[in-house]
């Protein structure tokens, strides 16, 4: 198989090119990446490391080089003559364009093609693009030459295309792979469009098809494997070509609502934000300001005022971020640091410097333009989680504009407290927002996964995105009704559901009034068992508002915060202190530690670290921890100090096997040496099936368990909870994940260890019951959840919740369990 090179300035480029190559022509094709210096991967190029690239996946049948530009193509040529005079002919430098070219050349090796074909798929890589935008092409002019004599009889078949997105890339690169394995010369004709008919195993030839979904392709093949090659394509095609199913992809899992079941006035969208508001609309309307596109006088000046607005904005965002970790937490507060990345990204610095130098345009229509390019590009992405980020960029390019254009003061002003009604709710809205002043919002755009739904959430603000333009036709002071919980908004309603939903608002406030003022109490069921209700958190400053909430103590300590955005690895002594002044925070409290639970998804600057192509599935958590062994054994070393002078729960995350488990302590031994401080307890957090299943064998070796529900949820239904699309599959209430729960509970109980849960679930009131019914004896969750659940506790029996687990665990579905949990409307 022929081999593939690339050469790029830029490590991350040449990475990210074999990266999408490789998924494209598949695993087993012979790619490397080249980029980038051996000076902590600075830009530029590097004759040996194309020497040691071309050398590692050299074969007989050749290697293909693919390079950027200017030096790129010198280091090539340079690594071509330090190679041994036998191999020097069989590689082939390539001018094709190189994320094209290299995907175009990839499906073309894993077909076994010879090099001098796999070259001219790379050269062909821009015909898809050409053709889709009509830009004739002196490549696509030339006949694609036949794989085989197509003299004798041919077999046809005709495919209707269902994918909602036609033959985009990753189809049509399996549609390649399935017609060109069987040794068969195949053409196909896109019969919907006249196209056609072109050389069925060239993924450019099929890109200039422009076959979209409901179009009918026409497959015609000759020679012995004319038979096979038909089959696996019209297999293939059964399969939706490995695209998710139309419905899959057109009916978003997050819908709350059905037309039929919305009340009169009703508009559906999805629920962001739980609670209920009653309110007269408000309207804001975030107006871009016009953009000059006079030219530069000066260009210095320019770049200049560019860098000063970039300061200024990135001095805004961390002001920002202050405010939200005060109000919200610090892992809310989060997104303002990426939003700084963003910010600092020499890419959009980049293109904005380029423009303003050869184009002599402004700073602030040379940086607007380089924003809506990078959204675009965001936006363009099938990931909806990614798209979302498109409209981040937009948020922090409109900051900087602000400053360009001296335009800096807040946007957001309401005359009145009323419900918000926005196109869309970015994380610089979100944070402005005053929640004695905004009761509710609705968003036309966004989805429940985006920053500013997460920022209303943890504010309190009940919230409903993606209702659709129409919403943006509510005048203002409308009287509206925004249900968080639902997911609807009621356009002027009625007598009967005005009084409906005032009245449940007076209710939920009075009962938080009630439960906030009793807050420091204990939880104690109605029969007399005492539950923990404890706090999640992930700093100092969060420790402190923990205690003022209420909290127990502390049932997950993340110690992420410890170890993010740092150069350099934190001392045993750093640590240390840290951990002592949220443990002084807390006072006599109990303090549960997480070591680190990171991976690739979430990268340390100074910790190298493969990519993954599912960080989710990778070496993260207690993995990462054994792998590294001195960074979790210095954490350990922090955490036992604290130990010998109060109580402290050790906890170790993601474990899957008995072997992890084992290993772990093992190197706590080696820490603690002959004498274990008194006051430390060992525990393991629950979120892989596997360990809930095996709960009995673990509960031997362990204090206690922590369910982390969140993780649970998405490894046990197969459904990543930050993808908009599946995220209402992976719901905490599902009788599988329930089942897991009680499992682990009854193992716990079995060997005297206590089980508690950690994740987002611990924190709605509404399932309390149900959890204290599975058997759990300590519920840790966001600190202004705290004074809810413990009023839930104090009105739960803990025979009639074990009756309503019982009738939870033999529910259908996730539905079924939440109309069990559904209150009284007469209470």
């Amino acid at each position: 198989m022929v081999g593939i090179v690339i050469v790029s300035h830029s490590r991350r480029i040449a990475e990210g090119t074999v990266e999408l190559a490789r998924e494209m022509g598949g695993d087993d094709v012979a790619l490397v990446a080249a980029g980038g210096t051996d000076e902590d991967g600075a830009l530029g190029t590097d004759a040996v490391r194309v020497l040691n690239a071309i050398e590692d996946i050299f074969s007989d049948d050749g290697v293909l080089v693919l390079m950027d530009l200017g030096s790129a193509v010198m280091s090539a040529e340079m690594a071509v003559e330090m190679l041994d005079e036998a191999k020097r002919d069989r590689v082939l430098l390539c001018e094709a364009p190189l994320v094209e070219g290299a995907v175009a050349a990839a499906t073309a090796a894993k077909l076994g093609r010879p090099i001098e074909e796999v070259a001219r798929e790379a050269r062909g890589g821009l015909l898809g693009k050409q053709s889709h935008l009509g830009v004739e092409s002196e490549i696509a002019q030339q006949p694609s030459e036949p794989a085989t004599d197509k003299s004798g009889p041919s077999l046809e078949a005709s495919i209707l295309v269902k994918n909602q997105l036609g033959l985009h890339a990753r189809p049509a690169a399996r549609f390649v792979r399935a017609a060109g394995r069987h040794g068969a010369h195949v053409e196909v004709t896109n019969a919907t469009a006249g196209r056609g008919p072109v050389d069925a195993t060239s993924l450019n030839a099929l890109a200039t098809l422009g076959v979209d979904q409901h179009h009918e392709i026409r497959i015609r093949a000759w020679g012995p494997g004319a038979e096979a090659a038909l089959k696996a394509v019209e297999a293939l095609a059964a399969d939706n070509f490995g695209d998710p199913t139309d419905d899959v992809v057109a009916e978003p899992a997050a819908t709350a609502v059905a037309e039929t079941e919305l009340p009169e006035g009703g508009m559906a969208g999805l629920p962001a934000s739980p609670g209920v508001a009653l309110a007269p609309a408000r309207r804001f309307v975030s107006e871009l300001p016009d953009v000059p596109t006079a030219r530069a006088a000066d260009v210095e000046s320019e770049i200049a005022r560019l860098d000063r607005a970039v300061r200024a904005a990135s001095a805004e965002l961390g002001e920002l971020r202050d405010e939200v970790s005060s109000s919200a937490g610090a892992y809310e507060a989060e997104i303002f640091d990426a939003h700084v990345l963003m910010l600092e990204d020499e890419t959009l610095r980049g293109t904005a410097l380029r423009l303003i130098q050869d184009e002599k345009r402004n700073a602030a229509d040379a940086f607007w333009t380089s924003v809506q390019e990078s959204a675009r590009k965001f936006e363009s992405l099938d990931n909806p989680r990614l798209r979302e980020r498109g409209r981040d960029v937009i948020d922090i390019g409109r900051r900087v504009l602000g400053h360009l254009l001296g335009q800096t003061d807040r946007p957001l002003v309401l005359s009145a407290p009323g419900a918000l009604i926005v196109d869309e709710l970015t994380p610089s809205t979100a944070a402005g927002l005053d929640p004695d002043m905004v009761k509710g919002i609705a968003t036309a755009t966004g989805g429940p996964t985006s920053h500013g739904a997460i920022l209303a959430r943890a504010l309190g603000v009940p919230a409903v995105v993606g209702v659709g333009e129409d919403l943006l036709a509510i005048p203002e002071d409308t009287s509206v009704i925004v249900d968080g919980d639902r997911g609807i908004v009621i356009v002027n309603p009625g007598d009967r559901e005005r009084e409906r939903f005032a009245d449940t608002a007076r209710r939920l406030a009075a009962r938080a009034e009630t439960a906030k003022a009793a807050a420091g109490e204990p939880a104690t069921t109605r029969d007399g068992t005492t539950i923990e209700v404890a706090a999640n958190i992930g700093s100092v400053e969060e420790a402190e508002r923990a205690a003022d909430a209420g909290a127990d103590g502390v049932g997950l300590l993340r110690t992420e915060f410890l170890f993010l955005e740092r150069a350099t690895m934190p001392t045993e002594d750093e640590q240390f202190a840290t951990l002592a002044r949220i443990a002084e925070a807390l006072g006599d409290r109990p303090l549960t530690v997480r070591t680190l639970d990171v991976g690739a998804d979430k990268p340390l600057a100074y910790l190298r670290q493969a990519a993954e192509e599912n960080p989710f599935l990778g070496v993260r958590g207690i993995r990462l921890g054994l792998a590294e062994r001195g960074l979790l054994t210095t954490q350990l070393r922090a955490i036992v100090r604290l130990a010998a002078e109060r109580p402290v729960r050790l906890m170790f995350p993601m474990i899957a096997t008995l072997e992890e488990l084992t290993e772990a302590r093992g190197l706590l031994n080696e820490v603690v040496g002959a004498r274990r401080p008194a006051g430390l307890e060992v525990g393991i957090m629950i979120e892989v099936p596997s360990a809930a299943l095996i709960a009995e064998r673990l509960a031997r070796d362990v204090d206690f368990f922590s369910i982390g529900t969140n993780d649970l949820s998405q490894y046990t239904l197969a459904a990543e909870r930050g993808n908009a699309a599946v995220a209402a599959l992976a719901d905490p209430l599902h009788p599988g994940v329930l089942k897991l729960i009680s499992q682990t509970a009854k193992a716990a109980s079995s060997h005297d260890a206590w089980v508690g849960i950690c994740g987002e679930v611990a924190g709605d009131a509404r399932a309390t019951a149900v959890l204290l019914g599975l058997g759990l004896t300590e519920l840790s969750m966001a600190a202004p959840s705290i004074p809810a659940v413990k009023a839930a506790v104090r009105s739960t029996d803990l025979t009639e919740a074990a009756a309503l687990a019982l009738r939870a665990l033999e529910a259908d579905s996730a539905p079924e369990v939440r109309r069990l949990l559904e209150p009284d409307p007469a209470k």
